[in-house]
């Protein structure tokens, strides 16, 4: 007797349905598992048989073949164990329900019960995408699988009761999404309010954040610079359902999606350490993960003490600055991950630090500052919008008991700035200035005539790069929208201009 029971594959954020078909003839007993299975998978056979006769059920003893299809597409993860179980107990007679228009995920503990199986936000979505609006999950991924409004999802809690259910038996109730959007700025333990001094690299981050800026700060040791680049996310604009179903799909993929945490409400911060390595955050494996980059999409990546970075790893950031994806190939086939970030980076100006400090001085020779500030190549430096010099703060600054600007007033700024943009970019995939394209740059950013001599000035003296022309329009649009102006005035291009490096580090 055959049969077939629909599942998921998913190969970075894209995927097909799977067919899970069970063959059950005469013979010595045998499990064979066919259709380019990991050894997750193969691994299931006793995952299966325990579940089956722990459950109260019978494991049939004949021959058993069990076939993935499409069988050209790698199969990994234990989430086929539900399947293939099910498959098994409706081809012995055991289940004799009509399972052709429902999925089925999850992973088999050896008693029958579901666990937390990773990738089912995914998969689920897949499997509405493909008509297959019905999904039997483990019940405690049912939170996470209920987000996607297209499926109706089934909790399961184990084996015998998803066999009860089937055979009308038992009845299993829809699972009712109780998923709210709320809360989703980064609740941070450092304000702005508490950082001394430097007023004006918190402007400059309230800019980086109203546009989705990529930002570098160069300045001496113990100035402030890792604070600063704590306290963004105070200030960050809350994240819309889309863009949170985004960022939750690809934790739910990488495996770092807690089960009790359904929905990422939060921005991702990610600060990973200079011995990273290329596939760490670019992405990579055998069969590609996201790195750290993707799971900064749609929120910050922070790379302090960025000269210590190694060449190419940096180098490898250039394209997913530009394209807002990675692209990640193998022999087998290639993948392709988000990645929308903004790059928040600091970084010394020499090894010593104090290259340009009036109080301490240099100790690093000329060759050696030039070598230490030729680490970041050119290209990669003028895909950054905004350089800003972070000084040493001076006593009567910190002794000062005033605070400064709290990061919720800031934040309110930020979210009417992001507010425009998004009346500015609606109907388009684009959600903030930092992603408009060149002909997009020619029509929202209109300039008034007396900018325009000052713009021109400014490309010959610094000597802009055509893409560092569109990034300082781009960034003077996002000016403008704080002033909430809509045209872009010379106060605001000024502004713009003086986040450009006048020579490398200086």
């Amino acid at each position: 007797m055959l049969a077939k029971v629909l599942s998921c594959a998913v190969v970075g954020l894209e995927g097909a349905i799977v067919e899970v078909e069970i063959d059950i003839s005469p013979g010595l007993p045998a499990f064979n598992i066919v259709g380019l299975p990991d050894t997750a998978v193969q691994e299931a056979k006793e995952r299966v048989r325990a579940a089956i006769k722990n459950s109260g059920l019978m494991f049939p003893t004949k021959r058993i073949t069990v076939n993935l299809a499409p069988a050209d597409m790698k199969k990994e993860g234990p989430a086929y164990d539900l399947p293939i179980a099910i498959g098994i107990l409706i081809c012995s007679g055991q289940i004799t329900a009509d399972v052709t228009k429902a999925a089925f995920l999850g992973e088999l503990s050896l008693d029958g019960s579901l666990r937390h199986t990773h990738g089912i936000l995914p998969m689920v979505a897949l499997a509405a995408e493909n008509g297959l609006h019905l999904a039997f999950v483990p019940a405690i991924d049912a939170r996470e699988a209920s987000l996607v409004q297209e499926a109706k999802i089934l909790p399961v809690n184990s084996l015998s009761e998803l066999a009860k259910h089937l055979n009308n038996e038992l009845y299993i109730s829809y699972y009712q999404s109780n998923v709210e959007l709320e809360n989703t700025t980064f609740i941070s333990e450092i304000d702005l309010a508490d950082i001394k001094g430097q007023e004006h690299v918190k402007r400059g981050l309230e800019v980086a954040a109203a546009g989705g800026h990529n930002f570098l700060m160069s300045g001496p040791p113990g100035s402030g610079k890792t604070l600063l680049a704590r306290s963004l996310p105070s200030i960050l604009p809350k994240m819309s359902r889309a863009e949170a179903l985004e960022v939750t799909k690809i934790y739910s993929i990488s495996g770092l999606l807690p089960s009790d945490t359904p929905l990422i409400m939060q921005r991702p911060y990610r600060a990973p350490h200079y011995t990273i390595s290329n596939a760490g955050l670019v992405g990579g494996g055998r069969w590609p993960r996201p790195g750290e980059i993707s799971l900064s999409h749609r929120g910050v990546l922070f790379l302090d003490e960025l000269p210590e970075f190694g060449h190419n790893v940096l180098e490898v950031l250039r394209q997913p600055l530009e394209d807002k994806i990675v692209t990640i190939s193998r022999a087998q086939g290639s993948v392709t991950f988000p990645a929308n970030f903004m790059l928040l980076a600091a970084m010394n100006p020499c090894p010593c630090g104090y290259f340009g400090d009036p109080i301490k001085e240099c100790t690093c020779s000329p060759s050696t500052i030039s070598r230490y500030q030729k680490r970041i190549s050119g290209p990669l430096l003028d895909r950054i919008d905004m350089f800003v010099q972070v000084p040493r703060i001076e006593y009567e600054k910190l002794a000062d008991d005033h605070k400064g600007e709290p990061s919720e007033t800031v934040r309110a700024r930020v979210e009417e700035a992001r507010d425009i943009q998004r009346t500015r970019f609606a109907g388009t995939r684009i959600h903030c200035n930092a992603e408009m394209s060149p002909s997009q740059v020619k029509l929202f950013c209109q300039v008034e005539s007396e900018a325009q001599q000052l713009l021109k000035a400014a490309m010959h003296q610094l000597a802009l790069s055509a893409r560092a022309f569109h990034r300082v329009l781009k960034l003077a649009r996002t000016i403008a929208d704080l002033a909430k102006e809509p045209t872009i005035h010379v106060s605001h291009l000024a502004e713009a201009l003086q986040y450009r490096p006048r020579s490398l580090m200086q």
